[in-house]
């Protein structure tokens, strides 16, 4: 069997999406994700040099055409060019499953679990609004869930504007389920350290972002501050990004994008290398159903995964566009008791909704990062 690829192309779609289609020249397709939210113009620009480097390569020589899409680019790395190739690598697993009538995750190596555990981000201005939207989740079935920690803190700020995130934390948990708590790295480690420490009591499931991944010395200075486990990694890009932070050992959930960090492929391999360190798998994913599927190729696969995150019901402004939207069968996706059944299908287990998708992303209007400012008028982290 000898798959051609024929076609490369990339829909733009709502919310804030960027959708990838490989086609080979007997007909054969495969879908892959490449959102990088805020910047898919430049997404799409990467994908000249790629199809330039692959139109009439053999689609079944994944690791190849990575390899050569990594490295021979010479300027290596990076969100942009992690993200077209996480795109494209999606999209040829998704294509050999196809062909081959098997789930990827078959193809990797087979189940290591038969369900996979989930939880939905929740967000409201008032304490009662996050209570609300945490009873809302367990409803959907979740047993999970994770909120921002704060939306606005300085360097340096008065301690007592940390009461209102431990009240709001609090209030979540006080409906049943778990709570990861986001920072976002919006804080900076004099907050921080403080905010931590605030929080302990409530046993959060994790600390994400404590500070920004620039930071790695600072947050191995916090991780040996507390007993909350640390999740951070939506912004490192390969296995060289994460390896300091496995090395330090200075997180305990690591959380890669696979539509950033270099796909199915790459994931496995860092995945691989986190439980070398002992340290917990929970791929980061507030995208859409092409994304979630291949991250939960992942889950079902890694020895060391934990926990998916899934953007079930998040229109983040657009009505109407939610992960559920793009696809035929959207049953896959059910949450039960807080997990997800193992998708059967063959590649990533979802049909997507071509019609849709072309007609949609024909008006897509570009997304940018909304400007955060604090009181005292200076720019906030997003």
């Amino acid at each position: 069997m000898t798959l051609k690829i024929d076609r490369i192309e990339t829909f733009r779609v709502p919310p804030r999406w960027l959708f990838v289609r490989v086609e080979t020249s007997d007909g054969a397709v495969g879908w892959g994700e490449a959102s990088l939210e805020g910047h898919a113009e430049a997404v799409e620009g990467a994908f000249a040099s790629l199809r330039d480097r692959f139109i009439g390569a053999d689609a079944e020589r994944i690791e190849d055409i990575w390899q050569v899409a990594y490295r021979l680019g010479f300027y290596r790395g990076g969100p942009v060019l992690m993200s077209a190739l996480s795109g494209l690598d999606q999209a040829l697993w998704d294509l050999k499953g196809r062909a081959l009538g098997a789930p990827i995750w078959s193809l990797l190596g087979g189940l290591v679990r038969d369900r996979a555990p989930v939880y939905a981000w929740i967000g409201g201005d008032r304490p009662s609004d996050v209570a609300e939207a945490a009873r809302a989740r367990l409803a959907q079935g979740f047993k999970a869930v994770k909120m921002n920690g704060t939306e606005d803190l300085g360097w340096l700020d008065s301690p007592s504007r940390l009461d209102a995130v431990v009240e709001r934390v609090g209030l979540v948990k006080d409906q049943g389920v778990d709570v990861g708590v986001d920072f976002h790295g919006r804080v900076h480690k004099p907050m921080a350290r403080q905010l931590i420490a605030a929080l302990e009591p409530l046993r959060p499931l994790f600390i994400e972002e404590p500070l920004l991944s620039e930071h790695p010395e600072a947050i191995a200075q916090l991780a040996g501050m507390t007993s909350t486990p640390i999740a951070l990694g939506e912004r490192l890009y390969s296995r060289w990004d994460v390896k300091p932070f496995l090395e330090a050992a200075s997180i305990d959930i690591l959380q890669p994008d696979l539509s950033h960090a270099g796909g199915i492929s790459e994931v496995r391999r860092i995945a691989a290398m986190a439980e070398a360190y002992d340290v917990a798998l929970a791929p980061h994913c507030p995208l859409g159903p092409i994304a979630l599927a291949a991250c939960l190729q992942i889950a079902f696969t890694a020895p060391n995964f934990v926990i998916q995150e899934m953007s079930l019901g998040i229109h983040y402004n657009t009505a109407g566009h939610d992960l559920l939207n793009y696809i035929t069968n959207p049953e896959v996706f059910d949450v039960k008791d807080g997990m997800v059944e193992a998708l059967t299908g063959p590649g990533l287990g979802i049909e997507v909704n071509e019609v849709l998708v072309r007609e949609i992303s024909r008006d897509a209007p570009p997304w940018r990062n909304p400007v955060w400012r604090g009181p005292d008028g200076a720019v906030r982290e997003w």
